[in-house]
């Protein structure tokens, strides 16, 4: 008789029922820096209006589960009639510890990726899907092998986002910010918490002007039941609503800063600042202990709106894209 020296190869399959929970407890052992919760799981991926249960490929040895790749194209439009029927994501990947080394990572990938080609989707991102992303891209500093397999694989950066933190312990409005903040007003700018009527318009601001998945956040979170004092607009002095800025909009986090903006024509003006610091005063008032977020360029505007306030980079994460023969 002779000894077996190779581990079995693992099979590579559809989600099936049953497999959630094995699934959450892989992906906690393979990414401990990221882990997820099944009620996580179950709203980004199996309560996703596009998740297609052929899409999300898991590799199980025997009756373990020791590898996924999910793969996500459009069945519904984010915004308008838009199927962007020639994209495709990949939110995410991981393969256990013990299951390394074998090639199932590139083989999960491979069939992810063969799935959506099936489907027609020629250019692929890592992983900035909306309206469920995990990461917005790659933590290749943290995950090092996983960013030469999908270099390897033909992916390349398209660009980085910066997530930030600050500490809020301690925090008070800053004089010139509270200074600022009256002048504008002053000027006939008015700031405060929406009524139900101004849901209109800042939903129409943050759709038209920024992006419709902003718009979808703003809307769900406050149809699930956020408060509205976790928001504050702002007027200019003919009435328009030009801006704001909340927190607690995702997944409940009441610490997670965001989504936040002022219409370009108004930047520069002090606007943003104050709306941002009127937020971080009131995230303190509730108790919170941080502010964070996920996605910002370091050196764009907000980057450097956000590190004047005191916000510093935690994380940079690559947005990656692969384009494939049509």
């Amino acid at each position: 008789m002779t000894a077996r020296t190779t581990p079995p190869r693992a099979g590579v399959r559809g989600f099936r029922v049953g497999d959630g929970p094995r699934l959450v407890e892989a992906w906690r052992r393979s990414a401990p820096a990221d882990p997820i919760t099944p009620d996580r799981f179950r709203s980004l991926v199996l309560l996703d209006a596009n998740f297609d249960p052929e899409g999300l490929r898991v590799a199980v040895d025997g009756d373990r589960v020791v590898g996924a790749a999910y793969a996500v194209r459009r069945l519904t439009p984010l915004a308008g009639t838009d199927l962007e029927p020639e994209q495709g994501w990949i939110p995410f990947f991981f393969v256990h510890p013990a299951a390394r080394g074998r090639g199932l990572g590139r083989r999960l990938l491979t069939e992810a990726l063969d799935w959506l080609h099936g489907h027609g989707r020629i250019r692929v991102d890592f992983s900035s899907y909306t309206p469920h992303y995990v990461l917005p891209g790659l933590d290749a500093e943290t995950y090092p092998e996983a960013a030469g397999l999908l270099g390897s694989l033909g992916f390349r950066t398209q660009y980085e986002a910066a997530a930030m933190d600050r500490g809020l312990v301690g925090y008070r409005l800053p004089e010139e910010v509270a200074r600022q903040a009256e002048e504008l007003t002053a000027r006939g700018h008015r700031f405060g918490t929406p009524s139900d009527d101004d849901l209109v318009d800042l939903v129409a601001l943050a759709g038209d002007h920024f992006n419709a998945d902003w718009a979808r956040a703003i809307r769900g979170c406050l149809a699930a039941g956020t408060p509205l004092d976790r928001i504050v607009v702002v007027r200019d002095p003919a009435g328009r609503l030009v801006g704001w800025a909340m927190h607690g909009a995702y997944d409940s986090a009441d610490e997670r800063f965001g989504p936040f903006g002022v219409l370009e024509e108004m930047r520069g003006t002090g606007l943003g600042k104050v709306l941002l610091h009127l937020v971080l005063e009131r995230m303190r008032a509730r108790g919170a202990h941080s502010a964070w977020f996920l996605w910002t360029g370091e050196r764009s505007p907000a980057g450097h709106l956000y590190r004047a306030a005191g916000f510093r980079t935690t994380r940079v994460f690559r947005v990656l894209r692969r384009e494939a023969a049509r």
